[in-house]
């Protein structure tokens, strides 16, 4: 006998001895998942009986369990679905007060309370009008009083729920579909909600719904671990929090993984993410079932009709042949029935090549049969499998349902065996919006519609496949990756040449990118570095789609106009070095003319000057296509700022805090000293030109004529800038979520013959350039350029800094530099 048994004999039925028994239930860690939450609804059972029959039912009533409660599925802080049935002879204050007496034991413990009193007929006017209320009493478990009034009760309802399918599967069905629109995915959701959200609990219930149906049924794979993993994870959730919540917070998830046993919080989303995956891939599987039946349905009358009301056999099954040993056949693809996968080894890559050219699902029953019975593929791979791999990653999004079949039945990893590392690997960085696998599936995606840009489409789908497979070992993932991505692709049978190059690209998958958004572009070391790491024009034509594809797949964030202006900018310049072109010299370099003018103005009168206007980038340059005219025009890239002022201290600083003040966002920054000549104006000397890239965080960008003026203000400390963001900052309190980490300022190996690199890395604020420009001004030191680049809440800005007299800075003052940077910032 259990200590929580002896417990329950030795306390009365009332609320107190509940409440005990309940407490020492919940936490005895040797009873946890189902045991616990069936003791818990056994439990639960039995003190609510007590409490109905202390209350003198009349004859004809009942308690009924329904919902989760039904299930007996209660975790600790679950709602309790309850309904008090009567047959409608007793007095209704009899009913009432029978009512109060069940109901507020439950609320005078702070336990949520689900309640109803009905009839069977009322109960059945209500679920024919709510299916959230049917879909609850498909589940109706009696607890106390007339059994048979409940088992009357179950047996109509589940009777109503089977001649009414055709109706109401379909509302089902709509009703998951708003919920996942409205939810997301919770195999890709940093912070998933276990029940609402798509492939949650309540999937699988509308899962139980449609088998309750008759009409169809579920994949049974996996399907009961699945969902008891999530309930099991809601259980600990409840624990850790003592809150009825099914959001699996950040903040939350070391601790729900402590409870459950788990090694850490990327272990446990890994176990909910598969748990998600099983349950969402086995709804699609039913949702296209119970469509096509429904479908086959309403077709048959019309085809009697046309027979003339004769009734034959059923018509006969067309089959499609659509690959060899693959057809069509009912809207899915299917094996032919001479078919052998057991001598075709290829086949499953032909059937889900077939199937994403097709734009069709392939049959759960297919797949499961080439699981089963398929030989695995020789080493290396022939040539028809690399082919219909190709095939298949070019499909463009039809690809997905089709790898997740796959996938569903472990052929992907058979495959691919690095993949396992990868598998429902979460990307704890929100720009992501995918899991790592995921995210390789979408940029092969991506990469579809980009190859006709490049001379090696199948280079490219490939290496797009495989660019982040490294992140599944530890250390720097392009590291790793390079090395898995030359053996899977030998393994798919690419030759010495081709292998070389797809492991190229996954090494330097992000060079691109990195480089034209963190780097001075026109320091010939930033080109040269580049062309060295690329090596062959085909190679940087490959990473140039490659990382359009990889932004792409990760998230809104990640690819705008203004990202893809600056690495089109930097392969032009590559390619250029590729093709022997010499590299301009930057200090050679004369100022524009506006630039001249801005900066004749600004020496003749002693204040700044400014002007502000759009980029015009969209014209296609050489070797690039124009859109197409019936293509949407591309956002803008930003606005120029171009400022003139008379050389001296502070004008970093100042720059950057008036333009964090009138909320811009700066992308670029390049600041250059010109020399006039002599009898302009006032005399001659030396002017600070600035070529700024900004864009307005939201709404119209400011007047010029402001900026200008808060710009002379800040100059002669009549505008108190870090008083104004610190004002602004505390008017908008910080919202709830993890700390952020500390800055980090490093000395990039950049190899610039120009200026010392500086690399800071630290979470995205207002005026955070401006605290980096007075820092910089403290340390007296000249900024020649500055590169700023941000991902969600994560910025990197890159500062080219001289001496004073232009020099580089020696090792040993970069490093201290640094050191005063991540002071002044942390």
């Amino acid at each position: 006998m259990t200590s929580l048994e002896v417990s329950t004999q030795n306390e009365d039925a009332g609320p107190g001895g509940y409440a005990a028994a309940r407490l020492l239930l919940l936490h005895e860690k040797e009873r946890s998942g189902p045991p616990r939450r069936t003791a818990l609804a056994r439990l639960t059972d039995d003190w609510l009986a007590g409490l109905f029959a202390a209350a003198a039912p009349p004859r004809g009533t009942a308690l009924v369990a329904v919902g989760g409660y039904g299930r007996s599925e209660l975790s600790p802080r679950s709602d309790l679905d309850i309904l008090l049935l009567h047959d409608g002879t007793a007095d209704k204050a009899a009913i009432a007060a029978l009512a109060d007496r069940i109901w507020y034991p439950v609320w005078d413990l702070g336990l949520a309370l689900d309640h109803s009193v009905r009839t069977p007929a009322e109960a059945r006017t209500t679920a024919a009008e709510d299916l959230k209320v049917h879909l609850g009493l498909l589940d109706a478990r009696p607890l106390a009083g007339d059994a048979g009034l409940v088992a009357a009760l179950r047996t109509t309802v589940l009777a109503d729920w089977r001649n009414q399918a055709p109706k109401r599967l379909p509302e089902l069905d709509e009703l998951c579909r708003e919920r996942a629109e409205r939810m997301g995915e919770l195999q890709f959701l940093l912070e998933p909600d276990l029940k609402e959200a798509r492939g949650g609990l309540r999937d699988a219930q509308a899962l139980r719904a449609v088998a309750a149906s008759w009409l169809a049924d579920a994949p049974r794979e996996g399907l009961d671990r699945a969902r008891r993993r999530l309930l099991d994870t809601r259980d600990a959730l409840h624990l850790t929090t003592g809150r009825a919540t099914d959001r699996l917070a950040l903040q939350e998830q070391d601790a729900v993984a402590a409870e459950l046993g788990l090694l850490d919080a990327d272990t446990l989303l890994r176990e909910v993410y598969e748990a998600a995956r099983t349950i969402s891939y086995a709804t699609d599987v039913t949702w296209r079932e119970v469509n096509r039946v429904l479908k086959a349905r309403s077709a048959r009358p019309r085809l009697r009709s046309l027979l003339g009301g004769r009734s034959g056999g059923k018509p006969p099954v067309e089959r499609t042949p659509l690959a060899e040993g693959v057809v069509e056949m009912d809207g899915e693809v299917v094996l032919a029935r001479t078919a052998r996968p057991e001598r075709d080894p290829v086949l499953p890559l032909r059937a889900a090549a077939a199937a994403a050219q097709s734009g069709l699902p392939l049959s759960p029953h297919a797949v499961r049969r080439l699981a089963a019975t398929a030989k695995p593929l020789p080493v290396p791979w022939p040539a028809e499998a690399r082919e219909e791999l190709v095939t298949l990653l070019g499909a463009g999004e039809a690809t997905v349902p089709v790898w997740e079949a796959l996938e569903a039945e472990g052929i992907v990893t058979r495959l691919l065996p690095d993949w396992e590392r990868v598998r429902c690997r979460p990307q704890r960085n929100p720009v992501h919006t995918w899991t790592v696998d995921r995210h390789l599936v979408e940029t092969a995606v991506r990469a579809a519609s980009l190859t006709r840009r490049v001379g090696r489409p199948d280079l490219l789908l490939v290496a797009a496949l495989l660019h982040d497979i490294g992140k599944g070992w530890p250390g720097d993932h392009s590291v790793a990756g390079e090395t898995i991505a030359r053996d899977l692709a030998a393994r798919v049978g690419f030759d010495r040449t081709d292998t070389a190059t797809v492991a190229t690209a996954v090494r330097h998958h992000l060079l691109l990118v990195e480089t034209a958004t963190r780097r001075d572009l026109d320091d010939p070391a930033t080109v040269q570095a580049v062309a060295t790491a690329v090596g062959t024009l085909g190679t940087l034509e490959l990473l140039h789609a490659l990382t359009e594809a990889d932004a792409l797949a990760t998230g809104p964030a990640a690819w705008s106009s203004w990202r893809a202006s600056l690495v089109a900018d930097l392969v032009k310049r590559v390619a250029g070095v590729l093709a022997g072109e010499p590299l301009p010299d930057p200090e050679a370099a004369a100022p524009s003319a506006e630039q001249e003018r801005l900066a004749i103005e600004a020496l003749r009168t002693g204040e700044p000057v400014l002007a502000l206007h759009a980029r015009d980038e969209h014209a296609a340059g050489p070797g690039e296509h124009a859109a197409d005219p019936g293509e949407p025009a591309p956002e803008p890239v930003g606005v120029e700022l171009v400022i003139a002022l008379p050389d001296q201290p502070g004008v970093l600083p100042a720059v950057a805090g008036v333009l964090a003040l009138h909320r811009l966002t700066v992308r670029a920054a390049d600041l250059r000293a010109v020399d006039l000549p002599t009898g302009l104006g006032s005399g001659s000397g030396s002017v600070l030109v600035l070529d700024w890239r900004v864009a307005a965080e939201y709404g119209s960008l400011p007047e010029a004529a402001r900026l200008r003026a808060d710009l002379v203000r800040a100059l002669d400390g009549s505008l108190d800038i870090p008083a104004r963001l610190a004002e602004r900052e505390a008017a908008y309190p910080r919202r709830r979520g993890l700390t952020a980490p500390p800055p980090r300022v490093t000395v990039a190996a950049a190899d610039s013959r120009l200026a010392t690199v500086i690399e800071v890395r630290a979470q995205d604020a207002p005026g955070l350039l401006h605290r980096i420009g007075r820092a910089l001004e403290g340390a007296a030191v000249r900024v020649r350029s500055a590169h700023v680049s941000t991902l969600g809440a994560n910025a990197v800005d890159t500062l080219y800094v001289t001496r004073p007299d232009g020099s580089l800075l020696p090792p040993e003052e970069a490093v201290d530099l640094a050191r005063t940077l991540e002071t002044a910032l942390g």
